[in-house]
């Protein structure tokens, strides 16, 4: 199993991933992303350094971005608002290695990264609707926040979000 840096080479096979994946969330009854996100991000997070996959023979299991900020973050009161932090945003799991522990696995991944880069947070934001991420990052250790975040779409559509954070570096004085 390889951890990279997402490249253009891989754009194409990233959006097939997603389109599938959209298309199993709104089987499902989370219909958060559609048509134009998240694809509108990819490009230019491929270009900007900031989207990772998880890949095993050539085959893109699932993936996710790290930015280091976030249109949200000043919403929030976090553990340590000053401290050093990291944002995933977008994860994703290919439907066909969904339910075998992937998902954990990225996170797990995303974690290295970010202690590499001396962050001492990972957080991230989920719709409240989305109850598999929900438990798949409580599962992983990550801790909700207090309230609620309103994500304002378009003049029809509001997403009501959690924020969640964990501690993933000691400041070193």
């Amino acid at each position: 199993m390889i951890f990279r840096l997402a490249s253009v080479n891989d754009l194409s096979a990233i959006k097939t991933m997603y389109k599938s994946i959209v298309d199993n969330m709104n089987q499902n009854n989370i219909c958060i992303w559609n048509e134009y996100y998240p694809f509108e991000c990819f490009e230019e997070d491929i270009n900007s350094h900031r989207l990772y996959i998880l890949e095993e023979d050539n085959d893109i299991v699932a993936a996710c971005t790290l930015c280091d900020s976030n249109g949200a973050e000043n919403d929030m009161e976090w553990e340590n608002k000053e401290a050093k932090a990291i944002y995933i945003d977008r994860l994703g799991v290919n439907v066909n290695y969904q339910g075998k522990g992937y998902a954990s696995l990225l996170i797990k991944n995303a974690i290295k990264a970010a202690r590499d880069n001396h962050f001492e947070y990972l957080r991230l934001f989920v719709v409240v609707i989305n109850q598999p991420a929900i438990c798949l990052y409580e599962k992983n250790g990550f801790k909700r926040l207090d309230g609620i975040y309103e994500e304002k779409i378009n003049e029809s559509v509001t997403l009501k979000e959690y924020a969640y954070e964990m501690k993933i570096l000691k400041k070193i004085l």
